[in-house]
């Protein structure tokens, strides 16, 4: 099946409506987490509580990834876009106007479930938009604002929370949803995968799934990862997951051909996207902390201080990414990973209560130019590995992976952190924080070797060639 012919003009609002949509729900997932305070108090709620407003909205967006992408090929991509465009500005205006904590989780959850359906599909209606000599270098810029909104969710939070109110954390999403709604449908082409019919089974089975894994991801450093609870999540998850790939192998019209996972660009680029977000979100977690516990700047001050770290996404990202489109992205993701891994390490190392700031400029630069490097050469290698036809589901899988990766990386670095240190003193504190982004660099590490894996240019190119003929046939 060949590829659509879109103009240079509708490619250009493609790839700026998605990256626009995708930058508000990249940037919820952490915006709250230097916030807390100021929402504990305001609301009156625990901490413990609190810490839904982060979790219930990454568990939603987590879990429906893939359900996204399944109903964006059964019902319109773009159609379904609009309609997650929709539930977020709803939902973050709710998020603004509560007044319980209870409230805010629910809202939260709900921005979670427009999140996943924007986030999927802006990476399947880019692919869709352009052919594959430059579809790198428009995943680049996608991705490179992705990660960007991720990295600095603790700075904007910190930053509007300090300057403004809490509350304008979600009130910025709705005047800027509001104007994407009306453009995506006028200016965005609508398309479609494969399937006609719903596989309920299989949806409800990698739902499911999905669900028990995060949840027990999740909790499993609050209610111990050997409680009974924290178990039948994952043990229930894995299994859901496991069935799920036996019922899609035998299926007549299965809604996840397991089939993908043969291609070596496929399964080694979700895995090396998987180990990636793994250590990101580790960084992400505990960067901000480590400049404001053991450092002492403010909110504000520390995001200002992370920038040499994140700025390489925006300015790095694009570039790797036309890269890739030239020299393929195994020595990009290989490399990329490696950077990433070397620049933590000298992290962990150098971190002490008494170093001064500009000890962390250089390890900064060098983490974020490998993760700027990895980010588009994964998503470029998964979809540039199937048809066209395949494109949604392989974006919706991508999504999912990516995700799973962040609450896995969240969950282990914070396991560490808490068995070597505390938040007792700064000393505690640094004595866990070397530990926690030691295990990150050595998830990033993984993923170079993973990376490795990835088919050459040329046999990639061939690959695809020879899948789009098979399908066309």
């Amino acid at each position: 099946m060949s590829t659509p012919i879109v103009s240079a003009v509708t490619q250009r609002w493609v790839l700026a409506l998605g990256a626009v949509a995708s930058l508000m729900a990249a940037l919820d997932t952490l915006v709250v987490s230097t916030a807390l305070s100021t929402i504990r108090h305001d609301l009156g709620a625990s901490l413990e509580t609190l810490e839904w407003t982060v979790n219930g909205y990454n568990l939603s967006f987590a879990v429906l990834l893939m359900t996204a992408a399944v109903l964006g090929d059964r019902f319109g991509r773009k159609r379904m876009f609009t309609v997650g465009l929709g539930i977020f500005v709803v939902a973050s205006a709710a998020c603004a106007v509560s007044t319980s904590v209870t409230t805010l989780i629910v809202a939260r959850v709900a921005q979670g479930v427009g999140a996943a359906l924007i986030m999927s599909l802006a990476l399947a209606l880019v692919s869709a938009a352009f052919p594959p000599e430059r579809r790198g270098m428009a995943m680049g810029l996608l991705q490179g604002i992705t990660g960007l909104a991720v990295a600095c969710g603790p700075l904007v939070g910190g930053a509007v929370a300090e300057g403004l109110s809490w509350q304008w954390i979600f009130w910025l999403n709705v005047p800027i949803g509001l104007v994407a709604i009306p453009l995506v449908a006028t200016r965005v082409p609508e398309g479609f995968g494969p399937d006609n019919a719903l596989d309920g089974i299989g949806l409800a089975l990698v739902t499911g799934g999905a669900f028990g894994v995060v949840w027990g991801l999740v909790r499993g450093n609050i209610a111990s990862w050997s409680s009974s609870e924290v178990l039948v999540a994952l043990i229930g998850g894995i299994a859901l997951l496991i069935a799920f790939a036996v019922w899609e192998a035998r299926a007549r019209e299965p809604m996840f051909p397991m089939r993908l996972f043969v291609n070596r660009g496929f399964a080694a680029g979700n895995t090396a996207i998987f180990l990636t977000f793994a250590a990101l979100f580790g960084e992400v977690f505990f960067y901000a902390q480590f400049l404001q516990t053991v450092l002492h700047y403010g909110p504000l001050g520390a995001g200002l201080r992370l920038l040499p770290w994140t700025l390489t996404l925006f300015f790095c990202a694009p570039l790797a990414g036309a890269l890739a489109d030239r020299i393929g992205e195994r020595p990009l993701m290989v490399t990329g990973l490696g950077l990433m891994a070397g620049g933590m390490f000298w992290i962990a190392m150098v971190a002490d209560p008494a170093m001064a700031y500009g000890s962390l400029v250089i390890p900064f630069i060098v983490s974020g130019v490998g993760t700027s490097m990895v980010l588009p050469s994964a998503q470029s290698s998964v979809v540039g590995a199937v048809e066209h036809a395949m494109l949604g589901k392989a974006a919706g899988a991508n999504s999912m992976m990516r995700e799973l990766g962040g609450v896995f990386g969240i969950a282990v670095a914070v396991a560490v952190f808490a068995g070597s240190g505390g938040y007792g003193s700064v000393e505690e504190f640094t004595a866990g924080f070397g530990p926690a982004i030691e295990v990150g660099a050595a998830l990033a590490l993984l993923g170079a070797v993973v990376a490795l894996a990835l088919p050459g240019r040329r046999a990639s190119v061939a690959t695809s060639d020879l899948e789009a003929t098979a399908a066309s046939v």
